[in-house]
């Protein structure tokens, strides 16, 4: 096949695009330019969508022995990702930006102009990985696990990728890279959000939503508890950096329950009062077989990384709800549900629904 690899600039993209053309793909390398002034973005051990990553890809390119470009999608990943990054936390949400980008951009716009321009499919460093029976499963390195981030891929969107990570762990790649003589072997993984270049994400928000005081409250008493600048800064389920001028009348800790944008009012309680058993969720995607038309027994992960719960699962068209088995705590709206079926050759991904 002639396939498209998506080379970020770090150590998992480099050795995906390797093992692609040891697959004997015919593989082109490109980097994907996002940021409208790089500078702005992070650097060194943070990097991502940096100058020093594009060089980094495009070393990684010549050793590999392939074509390499760089496209330019900073309007796309600006309208697509950060504005809505944005919007969505203005709206008392808490967004996942690596979602989004996935969604919107390397599976969006860089697959439909990959296919226009003649070629197969994508490969991406993702660790995730595809079964023969086209069905997307958690990789077998738990701790590096990105198939969260890649559930709300269509089908065809899957059926058009690949994933040649998903077998490995990380320390195996890391080997392969330097046995390969790749020099982003040991470059760190970048971490955080990377169009925020300091990692304040309070500050950056504030700079495009302004301050706007309102009060923290007590969602027990009513009393009001504090005052805040922006209730954009917060997310449900966060202790730290309430700056409380009081504490509550029974003298326990308070953590986020909600935020309400149309009265820029925070809503804090006790940790029980994070308990969730029932979690609803729009836009859904189902990808793992036919769309049941009956309630589906599974897990569901409720954010990157967390644990998941046993839930029986309903969807339709419009919706996804999932009644879990046990409580959740510290659920947000913005981020994914995604749906998984246990399975002896890995944990299979469902569906996935964005938590309203």
């Amino acid at each position: 096949m002639r396939v498209l690899a998506a080379m970020s600039g770090g150590v998992d993209s480099a050795v995906a695009a390797a093992r692609a053309v040891d697959a004997g793909h015919d593989v082109t390398g490109v980097h994907l330019a996002l940021a409208r002034n790089p500078q702005t973005y992070r650097t060194g051990a943070r990097g991502c969508c940096t100058l020093e990553d594009s060089r980094d890809a495009r070393r990684a390119a010549d050793v590999i022995g392939i074509p390499f470009y760089v496209w330019d999608m900073a309007d796309r990943f600006h309208e697509d990702v950060v504005d809505d990054f944005v919007a969505e936390y203005a709206a008392g949400r808490t967004p996942n930006p690596c979602l989004r980008c996935n969604e919107k951009i390397k599976f969006a716009a860089v697959l439909d102009r990959a296919i226009a321009l003649g070629f197969d499919a994508v490969v991406t460093g993702h660790h995730a990985r595809l079964g023969p029976d086209g069905l997307l499963r958690r990789s077998v390195d738990l701790a590096k696990d990105q198939s969260y981030v890649l559930a709300v891929l269509t089908r065809a969107q899957l059926d058009r990728s690949i994933f040649p990570l998903g077998d490995s762990t990380k320390a195996e790649v890391r080997a392969e890279a330097e046995r390969r003589g790749l020099g982003v072997a040991d470059k760190p993984d970048s971490h955080d959000i990377c169009f925020i270049a300091d990692g304040d994400t309070r500050g950056f928000l504030a700079g495009r939503l302004g301050e706007t005081p309102g009060d923290v409250v007590d969602a027990e008493t009513g009393a009001v508890l504090g005052s805040h600048t922006g209730a954009y800064a917060y997310t449900v389920g966060q202790r730290r950096g309430l700056r409380l001028e009081r504490p509550a009348a029974d003298g326990r800790p308070r953590y986020v329950l909600s935020i309400t944008p149309k009265t820029n009012t925070v809503t804090v309680g006790p940790a029980e009062a994070l308990d969730v058993s029932t979690v609803t969720g729009v836009r859904p995607v189902w990808t793992g077989g036919e769309r049941p038309d009956m309630p589906v027994e599974c897990e569901v992960q409720l954010r990157a990384h967390g644990e998941a719960v046993p839930a029986t699962v309903v969807v339709d068209d419009a919706s996804l709800r999932a009644e879990l088995r046990r409580p959740a705590r510290g659920v947000a709206a913005g981020q994914a549900v995604v749906a998984y079926r246990p399975d002896a050759g890995g944990d299979i991904v469902l569906g996935s629904a964005t938590i309203s």
